[in-house]
């Protein structure tokens, strides 16, 4: 009876302990199958739908990018600084004589003309002083014609020998005496018209006046330290402004020639061109603390853009490329070999081209060595490119080539239509490797 029952629990350990070994199997196996058939069909959706980042994990899917043309053209050099616009001239306006100020004709802000009206001053004491001047000329000038008909009879006299040498001589002497009177009184009526016209105080130059800064009814004094009112010759105007010493070599050589070099004024945020002028002098000196060299610009400013201590952006046209080849900047990548670009090789690969570049403005940069004017280069999706990778052109910019810089003036604000298009999300480019 116990074997049998011994008998029985071993058959049950026995399937007891199968069961556990086909379960585990199970268990064991179920996750690897589960994933296989997800990640299938997945996949095969990511292939349909083109999720799969080309050019990475073996895909052949060719990269999406943008392109732009290379183009040939004129390129202007500018130089930029921080400028300073100055009135050609500044006067202050004082009163060259004394006296209670009883008219003003001027409005503050208004602009005048060299001669015009602007004060006046009480002028009854310059009158007086004036008749006073002329009334001792008058009277010196009778003495002296008395005195000049002395001298015709005292010469007449002598010559039939009816009076002395002595006489004449004294007659004569005291001509020449009231002439040198009579010119003094002349030059103290001439000093007396002089200040009574100073009475009335006159603009200078032609400018536009500033705040008032005497009223009717104050006391003025001659050369008063409180000026009336200032001028500011605003036509023309100058603008100053600083070049590093680097930069000067090529300014120096033009100005020197004789070149006539064009300077741009734009407003503080370089957005929006103020006023051309041309460069009209320079200083004779660097200056050591910083290094570099004053300039002045002239701007005939007849629409009032320029305002005095107005602060600007100066653009000094230094030189013009005439005929180079000119590329997108955006379109340049840099490695251990240099500057390089991936340039279009047909319609759907690309290749590496190593160029040389020359000046920029920000927007095109001039290539020396390595491009043609019929090349097309990536400006976009650099970053998953390699030599002969397959691209897919997403816009190309045939239809819209890129403006010659003459259109864009050297602005680095310029737009460019090769700009225009610009996916979000694409890299700017990889190291020349």
């Amino acid at each position: 009876m116990q074997s049998s029952v011994s008998h029985t629990s071993r058959r049950w350990l026995v399937g007891l302990l199968v069961l556990l070994i086909v379960v585990g199997v199970s268990w064991w196996l179920w996750p690897s199958s589960a994933k296989k058939a997800p990640n299938a069909q997945s996949s095969q959706q990511a292939a349909r739908s083109g999720a799969v980042r080309p050019g990475f994990g073996g895909s052949t899917l060719p990269v999406p990018v943008l392109v732009a043309h290379v183009t040939r053209g004129n390129f202007p050099i500018y130089y930029k600084a921080l400028g300073t616009v100055t009135a050609l001239n500044t006067i202050n306006v004082r009163s060259r004589v004394a006296g209670e100020l009883v008219k003003v004709y001027f409005k503050e802000g208004q602009t005048v003309k060299a001669g015009e009206l602007l004060a006046e001053i009480d002028p009854r004491s310059y009158q007086n002083a004036l008749l006073q001047a002329e009334g001792t000329l008058l009277q010196n000038q009778a003495q002296l014609k008395n005195a000049q008909v002395d001298v015709q009879r005292y010469r007449g006299l002598y010559a039939e020998d009816s009076i002395a040498k002595q006489t004449l001589d004294t007659a004569e002497a005291l001509v020449g005496q009231y002439l040198g009177t009579v010119k003094t009184n002349q030059a103290a009526v001439n000093d007396a018209k002089l200040n009574l016209e100073f009475t009335k105080i006159r603009a200078p130059i032609s400018g536009r006046v500033g705040l008032r800064q005497l009223d009717v009814g104050n006391l003025v004094a001659a050369n008063d330290t409180t000026a009336l009112v200032v001028i500011t010759q605003t036509e023309p105007i100058v603008v100053s402004f600083t070049l590093p010493e680097n930069n000067l070599s090529l300014v120096l050589e033009r100005y020197r020639s004789g070149a006539s070099l064009p300077v741009q004024a734009w407003d503080r945020g370089d957005t929006k061109e103020l006023a051309k002028g041309v460069l009209s002098s320079i200083d004779n000196q660097i200056d050591v603390t910083t290094g570099t060299l004053k300039f002045k610009a002239l701007f005939e400013n007849r629409d009032q853009a320029l305002f005095p201590n107005q602060f600007v952006n100066v653009r000094l046209l230094a030189d013009t490329l005439k005929d180079v080849i000119l590329a997108p900047t955006a379109a340049l990548q840099y490695g251990t070999n240099g500057s390089f670009v991936y340039a279009m090789d047909g319609d759907n690969k690309v290749s590496i081209r190593s160029i040389k570049v020359g000046a920029t403005d920000g927007e095109l940069t001039v290539i020396e060595q390595g491009l043609q004017p019929t090349d097309r280069v990536v400006l976009e999706g650099t970053d998953r490119l390699r030599e002969g990778s397959a691209v897919e052109v997403v816009n190309d910019s045939s239809e819209v080539p890129i403006s010659p810089a003459t259109q864009l003036q050297g602005s680095a604000d310029a737009n460019s239509p090769t700009n225009a298009g610009k996916a979000k999300g694409m890299g700017k480019g990889k190291a020349h490797e």
